[in-house]
This record gives structure tokens, C-alpha cells and sequence, in this order.
């Protein structure tokens, strides 16, 4: 079940390499590396970084921000916020405002200066300062430092989060918003709604050895490949969603399944838990052709060189992570 049933378009859903249809490509230049410099991959996937404190008790008070002034940071109906170009590297916009406004949820605190993100429009300035751009979390999210890419990976999924749930599965009723935007309250039945998330796995096939299978989906740019993924199915734990999306989707049986790291994935609202598994038994790839357009072995020395695929996933995808983890043999 790598696409489930439902409205979301293919961009939204993961499946091999989350399926990310409208992610930038990355060209061949970024695949491979020399061998004496270090993969990009780091400690954590760059989408799981963070440097403040959600301050998760202060979302039940009158007031979250305790009196202080808030950084508030605007993303349009795109999922677009404003960025300026800095000497470090891109840095998000915020906006000072005296207390939380109408609509925006509190997104925690760092070093004492209450952050929170609110629905609006596109702007030419922020704060009195130029836009030099409006980017997405998938364009700019990789070069941001660790307290603007943890506070917009949580702008993003809280607010898809509240764009895509406006009523109450309980009773249909318009709900409304409590504890600084962490909570929807059914007017009718009085019930609390959170915000959920959908867990999908994404993992890493390999031989035991120095071959792994890469897979591509029809939408995708033009010899594009990356790892295989798929939501976790009700009653069914990550570990056997990895065996079944493996099976489903390529036609082979995997065991060693073990556990990488995870990474939220908020279009709209998925934490993609990362695996690797090894085959056992035929190694033939045997393709649904409706989740599969292509798939294939590919050794790491391809990998490396760039002999391989034409594009892979790019940084701010953990299908990326996980790839560039087991090339450096990490992974193994």
C-alpha cells in the first residue's frame, strides 16, 4: 500500500524515496563524490534536526509566550516561507510581533524568544526587511541551520495539519482551535482532536554485499531513482510494512531489518521511518508495474562514481541519508 486510497497527489505520498514528485532533481553532478571527501550524509537526516525547546506545557496557558514578543513566521498557501540570502547560508525571515496573533500556533521557544508560524500571504518585506526569496522546506531545508529547519519542518506539518482537518471526524461539526493550535475541540461532542501523524517506512534492499535495489515511479524526472518506501498499514508494525512494501513492490523476500533513524516528512503529515533489509533467497526483481516503472541492482562503485542512476533523491530527503550512510559502508 505505497499510495494509499484518497485525495493526496503523488507529490504528497511516499513511496520509493517518498515519492516526492515535485521535489527539485538533482543532477548527475550531485550523485557521486570523490573518495577522499566525506559523504554529505550526517549524524541525522537534516529534516530531524532541531535546536529548540517545543515547550509543550506552556501550549495550556493563557498565554504561551509568558508577555514576550514572538517571532512569527509567515507560510503561504504554497507551504512557501520568506528566506533571505545571508554570508552562512539562507535563513528564514521572521517577524516580531508584541504578542501571538489570531490564527498562528506556538511552535515552542529558543534561548528565551517565543517562536510561533501563522497562514497568510506572500509578502514583498517581513518585518521591514527585503524578501529575497519565498522557498518550500524541500528547496531550502537542507541549508538551513538546526533552529530554522526544526522550526519549519513544525510550521509545516502543524499547519497542513490544521489546513486539511477543519472538521470533526466524530460529528462533522466545524471545530475549533485550542492550546496555542495544538488542539481541536468538537463543539458537538466535546472531544479533543491532535494532530496525527502517518507513519511511513522507507528502506535500503541490499544482498549483504555491495549491491542494492533502486527503484523509480513513471512521474519522476527522467532517470531518477531511489529507495523503496510505503505507509504502515493499520495492525501492522514498521518492520512488517518493510517486508510487505519489499514484496508488494519488487518481488523479493528480506530479512535483517534494521532500524536507521526517522525524519518527519510533512507533506502533509508523514514521519518517514528509515530501514535497511537484506534479501534472502532469488534476488530476481519481480515489478508491480503500478508502483514500479523501473528497478534494479546498482553496486556502490557505481554509486560513487556516477555511473549509476542520473539522479538520486536529494539532500533533504532521507532516502538521500540512507543511501549516501551505506556507500560510505555504514550501513553494511
Amino acid at each position: 500500500m505505497s499510495v494509499p486510497a484518497g485525495g493526496s497527489t503523488p507529490a504528497d505520498n511516499p513511496a520509493p524515496g517518498e515519492r516526492p514528485a515535485g521535489e527539485p532533481p538533482a543532477d548527475r553532478a550531485a550523485v557521486a563524490w570523490p573518495e577522499s571527501t566525506p559523504s554529505p550524509a550526517g549524524p541525522v537526516p537534516v529534516l530531524s534536526r532541531s535546536a529548540h525547546d517545543r515547550s509543550h506545557l506552556a501550549r495550556s496557558l493563557p498565554d504561551p509566550t509568558g508577555g514576550r514578543s514572538v517571532r512569527v513566521l509567515v507560510v503561504d498557501e504554497r507551504r512557501a516561507v520568506p528566506v533571505q540570502e545571508a554570508e552562512g547560508g539562507p535563513r528564514l525571515l521572521w517577524e516580531e510581533q508584541p504578542e501571538l496573533p489570531a490564527g498562528a500556533v506556538y511552535l515552542g521557544e529558543a534561548d528565551g524568544v517565543p517562536y510561533a508560524a501563522v497562514r497568510a500571504e506572500r509578502r514583498l518585506t517581513v518585518g521591514g526587511r527585503p524578501v529575497d526569496t519565498w522557498a518550500g522546506l524541500r528547496e531550502v531545508g537542507a541549508d538551513l541551520g538546526d533552529l530554522d529547519a526544526g522550526l519549519l519542518a513544525e510550521a509545516i506539518g502543524i499547519l497542513e495539519w490544521h489546513e486539511r482537518n477543519r472538521f470533526s471526524p466524530l460529528s462533522g461539526a466545524a471545530t475549533t482551535i485550542e492550546r496555542a493550535g495544538w488542539v481541536q475541540r468538537d463543539p458537538q461532542t466535546g472531544a479533543e482532536i491532535f494532530p496525527r501523524t502517518d507513519p511511513a517506512v522507507i528502506m535500503l534492499v541490499h544482498d549483504g554485499g555491495d549491491r542494492c535495489i533502486l527503484g523509480r515511479q513513471a512521474v519522476w524526472p527522467p532517470g531518477r531513482f531511489s529507495i523503496l518506501a510505503g505507509f504502515v498499514e493499520p495492525g501492522e508494525s514498521a518492520e512488517g510494512a518493510v517486508a510487505r512494501e519489499v514484496a508488494e513492490e519488487v518481488g523479493v523476500a528480506v530479512t535483517d531489518i534494521r532500524y536507521v533513524g526517522s525524519q518527519p516528512w510533512p507533506f502533509p503529515q508523514s514521519l518517514m521511518l528509515g530501514f535497511t533489509a537484506r534479501v534472502v533467497g532469488d534476488p530476481t526483481l519481480r515489478l508491480d508495474p503500478t508502483e514500479i516503472e523501473e528497478a534494479r541492482w546498482f553496486t556502490r562503485d557505481e554509486l560513487r562514481s556516477g555511473e549509476g542512476p542520473q539522479a538520486l533523491p536529494p539532500a533533504v530527503s532521507i532516502a538521500r541519508h540512507i543511501i549516501d550512510r551505506w556507500v560510505d559502508g555504514e550501513l553494511s
